[in-house]
């Protein structure tokens, strides 16, 4: 089996995001702010560690997990984090250092058209999994636009994800009513799943696994180069199909009042009309 995992270089979530509201739509700053894996990608690259091992426990046929990441050199940092975690290879689409993948240049469509030659021009890729959305843009569209230009199965915001024996996978999915269970039968296109936080937790990458992470290959394809070899138009892919107008902060929180007791509470909302 071979699963595919687009892993997504973004602002660390810790960190505190600055904005220049002069800048308009470029307005986030970018330079000497920590960046870091996805979490939801995190999570993917989790989970198909864990199908990996439960497949050798169950003594299935190998399992190949591939890492892989559209953006500007660092992006080769973030393959490695994976790397680390247990992913076995790495390719990197390589775009150049003005390329902004915040929703800025590179928007689903694009993303979704080059991982679908990612898919096509490798062989036998079964299962490709990844995080429902990234927390930059917060779009969610690249999982279910994949499966739509691949004809592939897809089920998102995955909870659960087991594989069954005849290679189909049996996925518990957060739905707004609670959760539901669906089967992704096999078919001549991979499955196509997008994880939720409750699917699993991420590991920490182990001192021996970061140093043995340096040594796994990782193959490196300019944008250019493979939007050429997959008979793309480039101004298509970096296209905006949406244009960011205006990024700012949101306004300050104003300050909480502390009350000594429940009718003091009460008062207040009535105060402010907020209760009857």
């Amino acid at each position: 089996m071979r699963i595919l995992v687009p892993v997504k270089r973004v602002i660390d979530y810790a960190i505190k995001i600055r904005v220049d509201p002069t800048k308009g739509a470029q307005g986030v700053q970018l330079a000497n702010v920590k960046m870091s894996m996805n979490p939801f990608c995190e999570i993917a690259v989790e989970e198909a560690i864990r199908l990996k091992e439960a497949g050798g426990k169950a003594k299935m046929k190998d399992t190949e997990v591939v890492a892989v990441s559209i953006g500007p050199k660092q992006c080769s940092e973030t393959i490695r984090t994976a790397l680390a975690m247990g992913a076995d290879r790495g390719i990197h689409i390589e775009t150049k250092g003005d390329v902004r993948g915040d929703y800025i240049d590179m928007q689903p469509w694009g993303i979704a058209n080059l991982l679908k030659g990612v898919v096509e021009k490798e062989d036998g890729v079964d299962l490709v999994i990844l995080g429902k959305q990234s927390i930059d843009s917060d779009c969610g569209q690249t999982g279910p636009l994949l499966a739509g230009f691949l004809n592939a199965p897809q089920a998102t915001f995955a909870a659960k994800v087991d594989r069954d024996d005849d290679g189909s996978f049996t996925v518990e999915r957060e739905t707004d009513a609670g959760t539901e269970t669906i089967k992704l039968n096999p078919t001549s296109s991979p499955a196509v799943i997008t994880c939720d936080l409750r699917l699993n937790t991420p590991r920490y990458p182990t001192m021996p696994n970061i140093m043995k992470a340096k040594k796994k290959p990782v193959q490196t394809i300019s944008l250019e180069d493979m939007v050429k070899e997959l008979g793309l138009n480039l101004d298509d892919v970096l296209a905006p199909k949406n244009e960011v107008v205006e990024v700012y902060e949101p306004p300050p929180r104003k300050e909480g009042e502390m009350v000594e007791s429940v009718e003091e509470l009460l008062g207040k909302l009535k105060e402010k009309r907020l209760v009857a």
